[in-house]
């Protein structure tokens, strides 16, 4: 089979980042992109996805992590649809449910070449407290970059959602990961790309 891997790199007035994926690795990580809590998630997401990632970003965060948490988010989905070239053969769906304490999480991911991201919460339940600086907003504005990307619909819910930010996320991107290692994942019944339209863009 041919190696699904690829490097990124891209680089603005605002952040310069690197990016180097293989999809089908062994969970191997090393990330370092200024924001403490999204390099940790990172590292789980690629651990329980089996994704070998590695990634570099230095950005402006002297004004805040807007654009570095934004930007990783782009080029990561840039690399993944890089690394799957023409889909042949592959999933193309993927679900996780997994739980952490009170929190349980479902995630749902379809790479059908339309970017779409929606998160569910339940109305009555708050909001996590930031930390370090990072929030539920900013993690929504990665999984949203990330998506479009790609061409990804991702479809998270969490239910409930703890007053802890670490809590509430972790098991987001564990779930990720292995939703995406699900719809990643070649089909040896598959003989080409998994659409009746014939191509993914």
């Amino acid at each position: 089979m041919k190696k699904r891997t690829s490097e990124i790199k891209r680089k603005t007035k605002e952040t310069d980042i690197s990016i180097h994926l293989n999809i089908d690795g062994s969970g191997k990580s090393k990330i370092n992109t200024g924001i403490g809590i999204l390099d940790h998630m990172l590292e789980l997401f690629a651990f329980h996805g089996l994704f070998d990632l590695s990634i570099s970003a230095k950005g402006d965060l002297k004004v805040d992590i807007h654009h570095t948490n934004e930007d990783v988010g782009i080029v990561l989905g840039q690399a993944f649809k890089k690394a799957l070239d023409d889909k042949a053969g592959i999933k193309r769906f993927g679900s996780a449910t997994v739980p952490m304490e009170e929190v349980v999480v479902n995630v749902s991911t379809d790479i059908s070449g339309r970017g779409y991201f929606k998160l569910s919460i339940p109305k009555s339940s708050g909001i996590p407290k930031e930390q370090d600086g990072y929030s539920l907003s900013y993690a929504e504005h990665f999984f949203e970059s990330l998506a479009k990307q790609l061409g990804m619909n991702l479809s998270i819910k969490i239910d409930p959602v703890s007053s802890d930010l670490h809590t509430t996320l972790e098991p987001v991107f564990k779930a990720l990961g292995i939703s995406l290692d699900h719809a990643t994942q070649i089909d040896p019944r598959r003989k080409g790309v998994p659409s009746t339209k014939g191509v993914i863009d």
